[in-house]
């Protein structure tokens, strides 16, 4: 008898929102995305007082977004997700860091982006207190499946530089993929966000001596175990391997499509944004994108999310300094300019936007303030191709310029100073007017706004719940001779497209694991998201 796929089909309209602070008659402001990473390893968040201050900074220097960390290593400065409450020092309950600051940012008319470290689990030898701590259930001393450890080639469970000890999730063990992705999703369904954003969702740096160009994480007996079942090789690859390199990739990039496509299914209208690696010159320079060190040094291939159109902003963080121009400077490191390496940088986030949209992140705890007004105006400014960029994201609120840095004046007096250098005319800026004389809104995602294609999203189990992992999933337009895209299932036997133009589909199953229908028409509508339950018979 032949088995019956069951397809549930649901549709998820768009929501559309407006700007936070945009009067209803009012004349239409410069749309920049403009903010400050708050981290939180400094004052920001951690009471109400720390929140005001911050709040009351960003919008006397003409901002409108404050990207918050809430997630440092599988925990939140917040009290409604899936990890647990932070044991960091904050205030104590019921205060909750993240909406306090939504509170505080929205009567402002500021959007607040939460930012989460991907990969990060723990930086200690000691464990969390929390005994519900990821790393505590899924740690060093779990086995099998449980353990969610990255693990090196050479068998290091961990990072260990100086005092730190930093333990890492490999993306490449499902329930640790899940994991990451609830992260992001309890954040979404339990708090007023305007954005999501990504940070560290690579795998690690601490490459080894004898691999510098190539990542040596992702080892984990789980992960290898898929990568194996796929491919059929039983050989523990090495770091620089073509075939390795590129199935640790694809487990980052999945991660990121279905963060956005969940996301999408609880609040169409959230920004997703990621930071991205923008490690030496620009690939323009150095033999092309696959050459690049985001590329091949952690596995982070943020062009093709792009291209994809899986993130709806871009942050390259392209902390460079602009006074290292060449040659032997105090300060600089190997003689380069990193003032071209920005500038080549900037051009090529610039330049690799396709439907969505780039913000150049700089280091202004790098630079001077007179520096850091430089590199602001710089990102701004459209690419020589004529491509625009959408804003400028500043690392950090709580290190304003170089002097902080270093402990030469306080976080306060040079952020004092970085204010009036983008908003008054000052001795930093012979261009007038200055760079944020005015307020600006934040721009619209017309993808979301004004869309005219739509998405889709599935699961595929079998008959008794599992998964099927790694299976080929095939979206062909409804005569089923054009093939439009094909895509691998996740370990959940998840799977995921964005940007399909509405129609007819027909969704093929390409697997010897899968017996009976193998085919099953979807219909895309504009600004919606389609879900399909596949059902099919297993071995």
């Amino acid at each position: 008898m032949r088995s019956r796929i069951v397809v549930a089909l649901a549709t998820v309209g768009l929501v559309l929102g407006v700007l936070p602070g945009a009067a209803v008659g009012a004349e239409p402001r410069p749309a920049q995305f403009r903010a400050y990473w708050v981290d939180a390893f400094g004052e920001g968040l951690f009471n109400r007082a720390e929140v005001e201050k911050l709040v009351a900074a960003v919008k006397a220097a003409n901002m409108n977004a404050i990207v918050a960390q809430v997630g440092r290593r599988g925990d939140c400065f917040c009290n409604r997700a899936a990890m647990p409450r932070t044991q960091a020092n904050i205030a104590p309950l019921p205060y909750d860091p993240l909406d306090t600051l939504i509170e505080v940012a929205h009567r402002e008319g500021i959007q607040v982006h939460a930012w989460i470290i991907t990969t990060a689990l723990w930086n200690s030898t000691t464990p969390p207190a929390d005994p519900a701590h990821p790393f505590n259930l899924h740690g060093p001393s779990r086995t099998g499946a449980d353990n969610w450890l990255g693990v090196r080639y050479d068998g290091a469970l961990r990072e260990s530089v100086s005092s730190a000890a930093n333990w890492f999730f490999d993306p490449g063990v499902p329930a640790a993929a899940d994991y990451i992705v609830r992260m992001y999703t309890s954040i979404a369904e339990n708090y007023d966000v305007d954005g999501l954003n990504f940070d560290r969702v690579r795998y690690p740096d601490l490459p080894l001596a004898a691999w510098p160009l190539d990542n040596a994480w992702g080892y984990n007996p789980v992960a290898l175990a898929r990568f194996q079942a796929l491919t059929g090789r039983t050989d523990k690859p090495l770091p620089d391997d073509p075939q390795w390199s590129e199935w640790r990739r694809d487990q980052i990039t999945g991660i990121v499509r279905r963060v956005y496509l969940e996301t999408y299914a609880i609040k169409p209208g959230l920004r997703i944004s990621a930071d991205t690696i923008t490690y030496g010159d620009g690939p323009d320079q150095t033999g092309g994108w696959e050459q690049s060190r985001p590329y091949r040094e952690v596995l982070q291939d943020w062009r093709a999310w792009m291209e994809e159109g899986i993130l709806d902003l871009n942050i390259p963080m392209n902390y460079k300094r602009e006074f290292c121009t060449g040659g032997p400077i105090l300060g600089c490191f190997g003689g380069f300019s990193q003032r071209d390496w920005y500038e080549h940088w900037n051009a090529f986030a610039k330049d690799h936007q396709y439907r969505r949209a780039t913000a150049i992140g700089s280091a202004i705890y790098l630079n001077s303030v007179l520096d850091s007004v430089i590199q602001v105006r710089k990102a701004l400014a459209p690419s020589a191709a004529g491509n625009p960029s959408h804003g400028w994201v500043g690392y950090s609120y709580r290190t304003p310029d170089t002097l902080t840095n270093t402990g030469a004046r306080s976080g306060d007096a040079s952020r004092a100073e970085l204010t009036r250098a983008l908003t008054q005319p000052s001795e930093y800026d012979p261009v007038t007017p200055p760079v944020f004389a005015e307020t600006a809104g934040v721009p619209a995602m017309t993808w979301k706004t004004e869309p005219t294609a739509g998405h889709v999203r599935g699961t595929i189990l079998d008959p008794d719940g599992v998964p099927f992992d790694q299976l080929r999933v095939d979206i062909y337009d409804v005569s089923g001779r054009t093939l439009v895209a094909s895509q691998l299932t996740d370990g959940s036997g998840w799977f995921g497209f964005v940007d399909l133009a509405p129609g007819r589909y027909k969704v093929k199953l390409d697997g010897a694991d899968v017996h009976g229908q193998r085919v099953v028409v979807f219909q895309v509508a504009a600004g919606e998201l389609t879900t399909l339950s596949l059902r099919p018979k297993g071995r």
